[in-house]
């Protein structure tokens, strides 16, 4: 197997929020990846003495002892018990009942000889290539569903959060992992893989610079960093014409620049 990840923070005044892991147990008969982005919440309490890096940390480092030790375990079920233990340990000291308590996307992979499972929650991107450069993306689209001018309200997408008719991601509640979008193929459909944050997939969802399968053509040729660095010179650009425009330029969702999370694995 090999793997590539890099992780860049949106800024270098801000902690990097992501998470991302790698695993190849000790029989050599597998391996898993496991990519988080923390959800940076508004100014304000959000009813944790923590924060979001803590709680990314936290569940990130579970739900890769899991994945890499727990053969016996869905990645539902990896990433339920994640989420109540990180709860647990923090349930006496925080709020966690707040709506803006810390919480994370999440793309999960895990394979052995005969399969290759996965897990999607809320934004971040897992895709999938097939021996013969099909690209498949697995992703988790309520998020998308969510209309641009409520997701600029804090208000307005808190009423969303966790919540029927809106979108979900990792919390306090371990239920919320049956709303993740899973699945299983063959391990022979599956040649390589990468999970990205929704900061690294900017590339193609946000700047167009190319589909899928050209994104992942990057992967392989550049690495995640070839990929990240691409995604930070056109959110320069980005920010150079919005700067030309004035203030009534092009209004972006999200920040302009985001935290960058790409994990590339040979099979």
């Amino acid at each position: 197997m090999r793997t590539d990840l890099v992780s860049l923070p949106g800024s270098p005044e801000r902690p990097n929020e992501d998470w991302a892991a790698a695993v190849l147990p000790a029989s050599g008969g597998g391996g898993a990846v496991v990519v988080l982005d923390g959800v940076t919440p508004p100014a304000g309490d959000d009813g944790c003495v923590h924060g979001v890096p803590w709680f990314t940390a936290r569940l990130g480092g579970a739900l890769t002892e899991l994945s890499g030790s727990r053969r016996d375990m869905t990645l539902t079920a990896i990433l339920s018990y994640g989420i109540r233990r990180t709860a647990d340990a923090h349930r006496e000291s925080c709020d966690l009942s707040h709506v803006r308590t810390p919480q994370a996307t999440v793309a999960l992979a895990r394979w052995d000889a005969d399969t290759v499972e996965y897990l999607v929650l809320s934004d971040s991107v897992l895709l999938l290539e097939s021996p013969a450069g099909a690209v498949r993306a697995v992703r988790d689209n309520r998020l998308d569903r969510v209309p641009p001018e409520i997701l600029r309200s804090h208000e307005a997408t808190d009423r969303l959060r966790n919540r029927e008719g809106g979108f979900f991601t990792a919390a306090a509640d371990p239920a919320v992992a049956e709303r993740a979008v899973t699945g299983t193929v063959s391990r022979a459909e599956v040649r390589a893989l990468a999970a990205l944050t929704d900061g690294a997939a900017r590339w193609v969802e946000r700047f167009g610079a190319g589909d899928w399968v050209e994104c992942f053509a990057l992967l392989a040729a550049e690495g995640p960093r070839g990929l990240v660095d691409r995604v930070r010179a056109l959110e320069t650009a980005a920010d150079a014409a919005a700067t030309r425009a004035g203030a009534g330029g092009v209004v972006r969702r999200g920040k302009p620049h985001d935290d960058a999370t790409a994990v590339y694995a040979e099979l």
